[in-house]
């Protein structure tokens, strides 16, 4: 049976059992997650390697706190595309355009030199992916109809999806700077988002109408209003930024502050509305431990971008017969991990269906397994250069995998399910806060990282995380509760 098949009941041409227009969706954020991790690969190693190596010799610690504040500020943009989304332009139109932004800021990156690259390209890139993100995922969700026990399959085949772009993104730019240096392996993730972009104008007509719906149109008696506060908000950045009150020492702690600021702000505009109904509030109000539970888990899973990435230089055995393998490529490993067990994971909630562990309990698992994983770094603690072998590194990483399989694909799905529909996109604009959070706090965490406190940073992390889980699975049957009918 081919994989766009028809449907015997019901006429529908499927993808995988899937609504066709998934295979579109799955495409185009395959190639926008290729040129996001390909670009993201060689960041930490861009900002840390010497003049002379073509990097711009920043210190480590400093560099691991700008990545995550960057990764952070990539999920706080989120709040803007949604609100474009919702009451401007819908998420069809802001996915297209924020794609555009994207693949600019990769253009950036590989064609200015320096610093001014460097922030020409990331302001853009985090922009247009913080635009991208919520919305790609809310298109996904239009695609099912309530109650359809296919959504978190569904999820999870989209998330597969985004991982193969995240396995084939550091595998070639990765290539491409041990050949011809950081510059063009920043040109390699811009041609990457040019070809997703292509296969999106060529198919989003397709999508069915919900894309296209604004949900809650800004009267046009408000715009100049908006632009107005816009236009103070791009002022007033300017003036910290060249005063020096924001600096690359005290970016990090800003965007975790941001972040916290803005999920208690988008909280209160949620629950405080008239178009809220008091079982949708319910419903926000169960969300609230999933969220911090998804910003604890990623303030781990983000560590690959900088606690991981400096043990790969340093610690991980990188000769492949004969070969040293660049240490950007560890971060493919993952992503072949998910490309094999999505599908697993996928099929598992197919096959239970209504017997599945309900949401918060998938949530708690997904802790629960990131914590042993940075305990499982302990055995390799106190070796030299070279010490830790790659199977071991990829075992630690499949329990990363298993993690995530467990909280991302299924945080997204949860949270279209216990959106209130007036605030449909802006609800997985909050769901990426909580990535945003975790993200900005995994480089300030990173900071406290070193080859001489490896036990304890290692052991604090690992216990912390099994607590948190266990924590969850004791308030699982009060957050079911809260959620309804909703699993």
């Amino acid at each position: 049976m081919s994989t766009l098949q028809r449907t015997a009941d019901s006429g529908e041409r499927t993808f995988l059992g899937h609504p066709r227009m998934l295979a579109n969706l799955f495409s185009v954020e395959l190639w926008e997650r290729f040129s996001f991790y390909g670009m993201q690969a060689l960041l930490l190693f861009y900002m840390t390697y010497s003049l002379a190596e073509g990097g711009l010799a920043l210190d480590p610690g400093t560099a691991a706190g700008l990545v995550g504040a960057y990764g952070g500020g990539v999920y706080l943009s989120t709040i803007l595309g949604a609100w474009l989304a919702d009451r401007v332009l819908g998420s069809e139109r802001v996915l297209f355009y924020s794609a555009i932004i994207i693949m600019c800021g990769h253009v950036a990156l590989a064609l200015l030199p320096g610093v001014v690259g460097l922030s020409v390209g990331l302001v853009m890139v985090g922009v247009g992916s913080g635009g991208l993100k919520a919305n790609a995922s809310s298109l996904v969700g239009t695609l099912y109809a309530p109650g359809d026990d296919r959504r978190d399959a569904g999820f999870s085949i989209f998330y597969m999806g985004i991982n193969i772009g995240g396995l084939m993104g550091p595998l070639l730019t990765n290539l491409a700077w041990d050949t011809y240096g950081f510059h063009v392996g920043f040109g390699l993730a811009a041609v990457g988002m040019a070809a997703g972009l292509l296969q999106y104008a060529a198919t989003r007509k397709n999508l069915p109408a919900a894309a296209h719906a604004v949900e809650d149109p800004l009267p046009r008696s408000a715009y100049p209003r908006w632009i107005a506060i816009a236009a103070v908000v791009v002022i007033l950045v300017g003036v910290v930024l060249a005063t020096g009150l924001l600096d690359a020492g005290n970016l990090a702690g800003v965007m975790a502050y941001t972040a916290i600021a803005a999920t208690l702000a988008y909280f209160a505009v949620i629950l405080s509305s008239s178009r809220v109904t008091a079982e949708e509030r319910r419903r926000v109000y169960s969300f609230m431990p999933l969220f911090v539970a998804s910003a604890a888990f990623w303030s781990l899973f983000q560590q690959q971008f900088t606690v991981v990435a400096l043990y790969s230089e340093s610690r991980l055995d990188r000769n492949l017969f004969g070969w040293e393998m660049p240490p950007g490529m560890v971060q493919s490993i993952n992503p072949v991990f998910i490309i094999i067990f999505a599908g697993i994971f996928a099929a598992l909630w197919t096959r239970l269906g209504s017997r599945q562990p309900s949401s918060s309990l998938k949530f708690s698992f997904g802790l629960i397994v990131m914590g042993v994983a940075f305990l499982a770094f302990i055995p390799f603690a106190g070796g030299g250069a070279n010490s830790t072998p790659l199977i071991g590194l990829a075992g630690i990483l499949l329990l990363f995998t298993w993690a995530e399989l467990f909280i991302s694909p299924i945080g997204l799905s949860v949270t279209t399910k216990l959106a209130p529909e007036a605030f449909r996109t802006q609800m997985l604009a909050l769901f990426f806060l909580s990535i945003s959070l975790g993200t900005t706090v995994s480089g300030l965490l990173a900071g406290f990282y070193s080859e001489a406190n490896e036990v304890p940073y290692f052991a604090f992390s690992g216990i912390t995380a099994i607590i948190l889980g266990g924590s969850l699975i004791a308030a699982a049957p009060a957050i079911s509760k809260g959620m309804g009918a909703v699993r």
